[in-house]
């Protein structure tokens, strides 16, 4: 696997006596990264310890192979981040706000308002760069928020629900604005609830439930199962009852049977009891789960 780009060992956080992570430890590689859980799993809480606004109150954590908190501000050089709340004030424009962001990472001035407005121009805002952000819709919001996370042309991006509040064409926008990073050689930690957006833009998937972690691992093989469906175009009773006759364990959902892997290879008990049936195949593979599936049953294989 290529160098982490985010390593944590026994991370532990609490506010008071809640307790919001618990020996955590992760190994992640380059590219989107998808960060799920449920509303107050421990999502937020690692991105502000992975940008030192927060101090661990065990373990350790790095980011970029720099440790944090040690070295936050070399961190904070190299990463951007784009938060789950609020942040943009009203009375000022998208190229002064994203401009000023610019600034901050070590741009001069006049090239911090030329990759302002590129940046705004790559997340569609360039007519409206010059207006006042307190009359944006919240997909604009959302899109200048990206904007100053990304201007510095960081090589790591953290997200914190990044399509929160947005409507269907306006969630669909920001999956592609995020799905175009890694091609500008970005990384991206993206943090949602929303399981269908991380199976849309993510290739590795950490998922965390009550501060620790459920599963970490490339999103194929978290999705993976150990059945084989086969999709029929009229009655899968014969097949099913042919499968189970030859001494494999099956469930049927609507046309399609399921048979689980056993000691026998499926394929070839499928083919045979096919052959037997004379049953019509419409679709034929690896059954796999949504990440919605994994993670209601508790991250496990069963």
């Amino acid at each position: 696997m290529p160098e982490a780009i985010i390593s944590t060992q026994g991370l532990g956080f609490a506010y008071g006596s809640i307790v919001a992570l618990r020996d955590v430890t992760l190994e992640i590689p380059p590219g989107c990264i998808g960060l799920v859980g449920a509303n107050g799993a421990g999502k937020t809480t690692l991105l502000k310890l992975l940008l030192g606004i927060l101090k661990p109150a065990e373990g350790a954590a790095w980011a970029l192979g720099h440790p944090v908190p040690g070295a936050a501000l070399a961190v904070r050089s190299r990463v951007g981040y784009m938060p789950e709340s609020a942040c943009l004030p009203p009375d000022q424009t998208a190229a002064d706000f994203v401009g000023y962001a610019a600034e901050l990472a070590g741009l001069s001035t006049r090239a911090a308002r030329q990759r302002a407005s590129d940046i705004l121009g790559l997340v569609g805002l360039h007519e409206e760069r010059f207006r006042h952000m307190g009359g944006f819709s919240t997909g604009m919001k959302q899109r200048v928020k990206l904007a100053q996370a990304i201007v510095h042309d960081p090589d790591l991006v953290l997200l914190d629900e990044p399509t929160a509040g947005l409507d269907p064409e306006g969630r669909e926008e920001m999956l592609q604005l995020i799905g175009r990073l890694e091609g500008f050689g970005i990384n991206a930690l993206v943090s949602s609830h929303v399981l269908t957006d991380i199976e849309r833009t993510c290739r590795w998937v950490v998922m965390l439930d009550g501060g620790g972690v459920l599963r970490s691992g490339p999103l194929t093989d978290i999705s993976a199962t150990d059945e084989v469906a086969v999709e029929v175009l009229d009655d899968p009773g014969p097949l099913a009852a042919a499968l189970e006759a030859a001494g494999a364990a099956v469930q049927v959902l609507g046309r399609t049977v399921v048979v689980r892997v056993g000691v026998a290879d499926p394929f070839d008990m499928v083919r045979d009891a096919l052959a037997d049936t004379g049953a019509a195949v419409r679709r034929l593979g690896p059954r796999r789960t949504t990440l919605e599936d994994v993670y209601l049953r508790g991250g496990g294989d069963d």
